[in-house]
């Protein structure tokens, strides 16, 4: 039997798959997307929790940094395409012993003036790179092999040198150089856990700068409704340029593939090689082979009756927490991790989404959504850590808890293949692997088969989501494959 064909096939259907698959089909080509999960979304999904009827838990993502920052989110423009993104006055907070904590506003002025000794320091980190935020942001979610406009100027260069610099400062030991007080320091290496890898380390200093420079910019939003509100408007998309996607289709060899003129594949460098593998250079087969995964997370999901109580009231208002005490706390417990050992504190990063999106509530009650850092594959239910660790600096948590689910690290891959062994940023974080993601080469995105392209976040710019990835796969694919240049993204 004749296979069907079409111009296009995109196997997965996460922010980087259909990041993708809306660049082919604006650009006129017959797209398919191939997506394993009953609901498409990837890490992108909100679900009925079935711990409360009709109350739906963000099943990864829950608030997006980049969602604003992002340029090819940007160029799409979510506002527009129906997606309320509440950006919270709170981007971030950090709770510590005492009851004390560090709060970072979208304000830099006001998180400065509540920084007290370290305000000074925090304004001279942070003030050079929020003022060029469009810049570096398009940089560091850059391809690898073009440099963004405007970088070469003056300013742009002078603003790669601040990036630079400070980036080796936070990368080092020389991190604790800068600050007096607890607070500061504390605050900044809540965002760089970020990156679930050994701290200080030039990766997660990387991760920190970046993310800390849009929570004082764009902002870190919210989506009214979930995560699903952005897979939504994406699909949307797709499907008025005539795209599709069809769930419930697993892909395990090429040969189950329509005919096409390119395949994009949103999968760990392990879907691909179970795919196509046969089919590749041994020096293709072996390098994808050598691929490194990270450290993990494990899911707790929350039905709360009330809002959690913070013992600071400033942290109400947070959109996301970092819940791990001091700097040296945090830096022992993702150690700990790093050595394949499950922290008794484990870093955590907690939201209340309801507290921005009323809509979120059922019947009076509300979703909370939780990470905790663990170790890859680790089997153990973190539910008592992870509510421990949050009574640490909210006392009376437990009271508000009506009902809690955990979904251990190594059952992440079971709702996204991708997070193999929990790990939810699909690859380690480290300055060579970012550098070499998936493999070292040229065209980062090539899978060594004419025509099959991986646009997952195992290439780069790597984990987060901001579609980068699929984007820049897809401009490749149809200048190599179709001649065609990338087109609009407008609304």
């Amino acid at each position: 039997m004749t296979r069907p064909s079409t111009d296009a096939v995109v196997i997965g259907s996460g922010p980087n798959g259909l990041a993708a698959a809306v660049t082919l089909a604006r650009a006129g080509l017959e797209v398919t997307v191939l997506e394993a999960q009953s609901v498409p979304g990837g890490g992108a999904r909100t679900l009925d929790s079935q711990l409360v009827d009709g109350l739906r838990h963000d099943l990864c993502s829950a608030v997006h940094p980049l969602a604003l920052a992002s340029p090819f989110f940007a160029a799409l423009d979510l506002p527009a395409r129906g997606v309320d993104l509440v950006v919270p006055e709170v981007s971030y907070a950090q709770p510590l012993d005492g009851g004390r904590s560090a709060v970072a506003y979208r304000s830099l002025d006001r998180t400065v003036a509540e920084l007290g000794v370290d305000g000074g320091a925090w304004r001279d980190l942070l003030a050079p790179l929020v003022e060029h935020e469009r810049l570096l942001t398009a940089l560091i979610l850059g391809n690898r092999r073009e440099l963004p406009p405007g970088l070469l100027t003056g300013p742009g260069l002078r603003a790669v040198a601040a990036a630079v610099t400070r980036l080796l400062e936070q990368g080092t030991p020389a991190w604790n150089l800068r600050f007096r007080g607890g607070e500061a320091p504390a605050l900044l290496t809540g965002v760089a856990a970020h990156s679930i890898a050994r701290l200080p380390s030039l990766a997660a200093a990387g991760t920190a700068l970046m993310l800390a420079t849009n929570a004082h910019g764009a902002g870190w939003p919210v989506p009214v409704g979930g995560s699903q509100a952005i897979t939504a408007a994406m699909i949307a998309d797709l499907e008025a340029h005539g795209g599709r996607v069809v769930t419930d289709c697993e892909v395990t060899s090429w040969r189950e593939l329509p005919r096409a003129r390119t395949y994009l594949a949103d999968l760990a460098p392990a879907g691909l090689l179970r795919i196509w593998g046969e089919r590749m250079r041994p020096s293709v087969r072996a390098a994808l082979g050598r691929f490194r995964h990270g450290n993990a997370a494990a899911k707790v999901d929350y039905v709360l009756s009330g809002p959690v109580p913070w013992a600071d009231e400033r942290m109400a208002g947070a959109g996301t927490v970092h819940v791990g005490g001091s700097r040296a706390d945090m830096a022992s417990a993702e150690a700990q991790v790093a050595d394949g050992v499950l922290p008794a504190r484990p870093m955590l990063l907690f939201s209340d989404p309801a507290l921005h999106d009323p809509t979120r509530e059922v019947g009076g009650l509300r979703p909370g959504w939780a990470y905790a850092h663990v170790p890859a594959g680790c089997p153990v239910d973190v539910t008592e850590l992870v509510t421990a660790q949050i009574e640490r600096f909210a006392p009376g948590f437990r009271d508000v808890v009506v009902a809690s689910r955990c979904i251990p690290a190594a059952r992440m891959a079971e709702h996204d293949a991708n997070y193999v062994a929990g790990d939810i940023a699909a690859g380690a974080l480290s300055a060579w692997g970012m550098i070499a993601r998936p493999r070292l080469s040229i065209n980062p995105y090539a899978a060594g088969i004419p025509g099959v392209y991986l646009c997952s976040q195992s290439t780069p710019p790597g984990p987060g989501v901001h579609g980068m990835s699929g984007w820049h796969a897809a401009r490749i694919a149809l200048r190599q494959r179709f001649g065609l240049p990338a087109p609009s993204l407008a609304p």
